[in-house]
């Protein structure tokens, strides 16, 4: 298999991750992942394991689709597994307040090939912090 290819493969992943979130479809973006995929993300706690009916859940706080778009993205391939790295913005409509959210945050994606197909492994997303002692999210933030 050419490194074309994989990439190609591994950009469908991550395309069906972001349609999942597009069509809120937590059972969708789930199956991307290894059962045992370790995944830190915004929120608490600091790590934890794919879970598809928190994601469902977190996935209903908000009005209609939840928006991705990669941006930067860099994909290395080495054997069967891959590195991805890049920004990803977040964009929806809160339920609550039908108050408009996007922020831009730091991506990293580590995927195996398992039983001839690319799985999400580990996922890492953060947002930056202002440094001035307030701990604000910088979420005004954009590449």
């Amino acid at each position: 298999m050419t490194i074309d290819t994989e990439e190609m493969e591994i950009k469908a992943v991550l395309e069906a991750v972001r349609k999942g979130h597009h069509d809120k479809d937590a059972a969708a973006i789930g199956a991307q992942y290894t059962p045992d995929a370790v995944i830190f993300d915004l929120a608490p706690p600091l790590a934890h394991m794919a879970d598809v009916s928190g994601l469902a859940a977190w996935l209903d706080t908000w009005e209609g689709p939840v928006g991705l778009e990669e941006r930067d993205l860099t994909i290395e391939v080495s054997g069967g597994l891959a590195f991805c790295h890049g920004l990803s913005k977040v964009s929806a409509t809160t339920k609550i307040d039908g108050q408009r959210a996007q922020w831009w945050q730091r991506k990293t994606v580590c995927l195996r090939r398992t039983e001839g197909a690319w799985k999400i492994v580990h996922e890492h997303a953060s947002v930056p912090f202002y440094m001035d002692g307030s701990y604000r999210a910088a979420i005004d933030l954009e590449p």
